[in-house]
């Protein structure tokens, strides 16, 4: 297969990644993680469990749940 094929066959599928161009790279941004700040939380035993037994990042999957609610409040503040 040729670039020009494969690139076709691509585009064509819809569950394949977008391809990644120039216009793509351009319109990128890098989005720098936020520091993180060690704390001590008193969490419901199956709640901790549930997700260290879910994920070995679990402390990573807590802080995407406790970030989705915040988000969820900010914007349901601003409305």
């Amino acid at each position: 297969m040729t670039d020009a094929d494969v690139e076709v066959a691509i585009r064509s599928d819809p569950d394949a990644a977008p391809v990644l161009d120039q216009q793509w790279f351009d319109a990128a941004e890098i989005i720098e993680p936020s520091s993180k700040a060690a704390i001590s939380i008193r969490l419901d035993k199956d709640v901790l469990d549930f997700f260290r037994t879910n994920s070995e990042r679990y402390q990573t999957k807590i802080n995407a749940v406790l970030r989705s609610y915040m988000q969820h409040e900010l914007r349901k503040a601003r409305k």
